[in-house]
């Protein structure tokens, strides 16, 4: 028969002990809102509420546990038949809350607070996220992996997203500078600062946003203010795969530069638009866009400057 002494000994043992393969450890991270999420465990049921982030995690080996996703989470493949749950900015909270979720993925730009506040009370954990740079895309795919438990593959899709982006600093940093207008879209017209994260890929290529210095992530603007920036270079996305008709649109002013050297250049929405891996796709057209815009300068060509501002 075992002693005190052998039973204490025994239970200290048991503490000490590693976690077993079936066991988990609690996850505790800080998201972009500063907040601190804490799992039990690694989540098994989740939910995302933006279509990025249905792309974010799958890219970090998560895709196995999502149950739900807003309407266009359609990449890969797998993500369009899962259940879904509304649009990100009108969340189908039934819907999710039927789903029994464990964790649900925000995005902090998109999805509304009052949803956001409503998942909570019922339960919900939710982890805010938000990606301004390149950085925090791969940083994005850390926190996923350690949300869901795929550390693993998550580290690995890091890796591999740091490199790619490193190779293309490398190769288009010291390159003289492009002023770029970046066209959201047309009615109303739209651009971004440098606080976006198409800010940083406008930078990684050696473009200067000539709206960049603005106070709001994706503003408003005037034909008025882009003929008076005088970009060298447009790049619009619009909507989906085809060329946005309405990118021609600034041929009628035959002054500016990007339309003398025809520098009027497209991005499909979902190389650029969205906070995912893909997002180095859209930069190496990016790259490429304003390589042409370089090579298109005429002789004795001088900077103009930043007279938009």
């Amino acid at each position: 028969m075992l002693s005190l002494r052998h039973l204490a000994f025994l239970a200290v043992l048991l503490l000490l002990a590693p976690l077993g393969p079936g066991a988990r450890a609690e996850v505790s991270l800080i998201d972009a809102n500063g907040d601190r999420v804490v799992l039990a465990e690694p989540a098994r049921r989740i939910v995302s509420l933006a279509p990025h982030i249905t792309e974010l995690l799958f890219a970090a080996g998560a895709g196995k546990h999502v149950v739900g996703a807003v309407q266009y989470s359609d990449f890969p493949e797998a993500a369009q038949r899962l259940a879904r749950v509304g649009s990100y900015n009108a969340l189908d909270l039934e819907a999710i809350a039927a789903l029994k979720p464990d964790l649900a993925i925000a995005w902090r730009s998109g999805n509304r607070d009052g949803h956001i506040d409503k998942l909570r009370r019922l339960g919900i954990p939710i982890f805010v996220s938000e990606a301004r740079d390149l950085d925090a895309v791969a940083d994005s795919l850390e926190q996923i992996g350690a949300l869901a438990g795929t550390e693993a593959a998550a580290t690995r899709a890091a890796s591999d997203f740091r490199a790619r982006r490193n190779r293309l600093r490398e190769r288009f940093a010291g390159l003289a500078p492009v002023a770029t207008f970046y066209q959201v879209w047309n009615e109303p017209l739209m651009t971004i600062n440098d606080a976006h994260l198409i800010g940083d890929v406008l930078r990684l290529c050696g473009g200067r946003n000539v709206f960049g210095s603005l106070a709001q992530l994706a503003p408003t603007i005037n034909a008025e203010s882009v003929l008076a920036a005088d970009p060298e270079a447009i790049i619009a996305s619009g909507m989906g795969e085809a060329r946005p008709e309405w990118l021609d649109d600034w041929r009628r002013w035959k002054g500016m530069q990007a339309v003398q050297r025809n520098n009027l250049f497209f991005v499909p929405p979902d190389l650029l638009q969205r906070h995912t891996p893909r997002i180095l796709d859209g930069a190496e057209q990016v790259c490429g866009h304003l390589a042409s815009a370089r090579a298109r300068r005429p002789a004795g060509w001088i900077d103009r400057g930043r007279p938009g501002e």
